[in-house]
């Protein structure tokens, strides 16, 4: 048997199909081939359609099946990933009202802060694990105050993965973990929040059923089988935001494992079992995708938006003379410190580890006569890193103390030097595997369908490829480190 996983990311649609005895990758592919837009109106504002997010993953699922490499009608179950945090919605007949704010546009950061003092900072930290902050529901209040024609119409809100479930199967649910993640879920009562519910206004309706995020979300339809070449009536049984299910990916299912990861953000993800929440909301709790009423299992999410997209504008700005691995090898010949340059990475949206302030990127001691294209990769990589290390610290506060870091060998971790900046500014070992999001819904949907009867059989092949850990050099790096934080500090005080 095979397993199909969907990949709903920022930048494109990845899909994967594993076979099923022993989680081994068959074939991926991905649509669009370059990264997809983001509609901005207004500074600070992120958007998508969700129907090109369809679109794309019907363009991603045919060019999969036309690689040859497996029978379609071999597939038995699907698992959806999906960038977390965004907002769909929709009317009675399933249409969607607006394009879909995503997870990284800030124009309801206000409307959360106010709800977080309404309903009371002790509730919010005990029963909610975070501040209304910048999540779906706050979202949603805020299309309900400014957009109230949109807001009447609207049956049922969703995130992106629940949107492509739907277009797959024409069912709508949703989970435990998906309604913390925008802050609609209340861990002491295991409920919706019903005070967050009552004080934005909404009425009970308008959250679809719950259910597990591994369980059968909805069969597939004839009319979506057709279209993507598929068997219909084959389930999607899982459904989880891209953090809990890139843990998921490396296995990090239980309380003291941390999974990293360095796309277009950059995200430390810790599993814990205790029900407690950062006092400033710079990190955020969600139910991990094995939570439940018995088992008490909490992601600790420390988030940085701008990582990954950091090193793609230094690219596009430069003209793209060069790819991702000549620019690691320049900024590679550069010295520690790169010459003094220092970068801030933050520009895309607010940044919840900095108290929800958009502070922007910026560049730092720019000497003309001295730094080249070469010192702004280098210095871009040692600020993503510095970025993590800031994060981590906040971590620690918070009672998390890793001892080994695991992560895909993907993305940033794709660089040697950047995989040698995170170890050496951390100080924690990095185990890295080969993983995407697509393979990790992929191995959830088989959990999801009962075809794996334990996690322990899902990953029993699972192995890391590669040790990253730190070298002798930490007086250096940490003076790096300090001369970083020290200017950032000035910055956002």
């Amino acid at each position: 048997m095979l397993l199909l996983g969907i990949d709903v990311g920022t930048s494109s649609i990845k899909v994967s199909v594993i076979n099923a005895a022993d989680t081994r990758l068959i074939a991926s592919a991905q649509f669009p081939e370059t990264e997809a837009g983001i509609i901005s109106h207004h500074t600070g504002w992120a958007e998508q359609e969700p129907d090109s997010w369809w679109q794309y993953t019907c363009r991603a699922i045919q060019k999969l099946n036309a690689s040859g490499s497996f029978n379609p009608g071999d597939i038995g179950a699907i698992g959806i990933a999906y960038q977390m945090h965004g907002l769909v919605i929709v009317d009675k007949n399933r249409q969607v009202l607006r394009p879909s704010i995503i997870w990284c546009d800030s124009r309801a950061v206000a409307t959360g802060n106010q709800a977080y003092e309404a309903i009371g900072p002790d509730f919010c930290r005990s029963h909610l694990l975070n501040s209304p902050g910048n999540f779906t529901a706050s979202k949603l209040a805020w299309v309900k105050e400014q957009e109230p024609e949109i807001f009447e119409k609207t049956d049922k809100l969703m995130l992106p993965g629940d949107y492509i479930s739907m277009r797959l199967t024409q069912e709508i649910t949703t989970s435990p973990s998906a309604l913390s993640e925008g802050i609609l879920w209340d861990f002491q009562s295991d409920s919706i929040a019903r005070p967050v519910m009552e004080h934005l206004g909404f009425p009970d309706n308008i959250i679809p059923p719950v259910q597990p995020v591994f369980s059968i979300h909805g069969r597939v339809t004839a009319d979506a089988a057709a279209i993507l070449g598929l068997q219909p009536g084959i389930p999607v049984s899982y459904k989880a935001g891209d953090q809990p299910n890139n843990a998921l990916s490396l296995n990090v299912m239980h309380p003291g494992e941390i999974a990293a990861t360095a796309g277009t953000s950059g995200v430390i993800y810790a599993v814990s079992d205790q029900l407690t929440g950062d006092p400033q909301s710079r990190v955020n709790s969600f139910a991990h995708v094995n939570h439940n009423k018995t088992q008490k299992s909490i992601g600790v999410l420390l988030c940085i938006n701008g990582t990954g997209i950091m090193n793609r504008w230094v690219k596009d700005i430069t003209g793209s003379h060069f790819s991702y691995t000549q620019m690691n090898e320049q900024a590679a010949a550069i010295p520690l410190g790169s010459d003094g340059l220092i970068i801030f990475p933050f520009g895309n949206g607010a940044e919840r580890m900095l108290g929800n302030k958009l502070t922007g990127a910026q560049i730092n001691n720019l000497q003309l006569t001295t730094h080249q294209p070469a010192h702004i990769f280098r210095a871009v990589q040692e600020g993503i890193a510095c970025s993590f290390r800031y994060g981590l610290d906040i971590l620690k506060e918070n009672g998390i103390h890793p001892s080994v870091i695991r992560a895909g060998k993907a993305n940033m971790f794709l660089s040697p030097l950047f995989t040698d900046l995170f170890v050496n500014l951390t100080g924690i070992p990095v185990e890295l595997y080969e993983n995407d999001g697509a393979v990790g819904a992929a191995i959830g949907a088989g959990i999801g369908a009962g075809i794996y009867t334990s996690l322990q059989e899902a990953f029993q092949n699972y192995k890391p490829v590669a040790l990253a850990e730190p070298n002798n050099n930490q007086k250096a790096y940490t003076a790096l480190y300090e001369r970083w934080k020290g200017i950032l500090e000035k910055t956002i005080s």
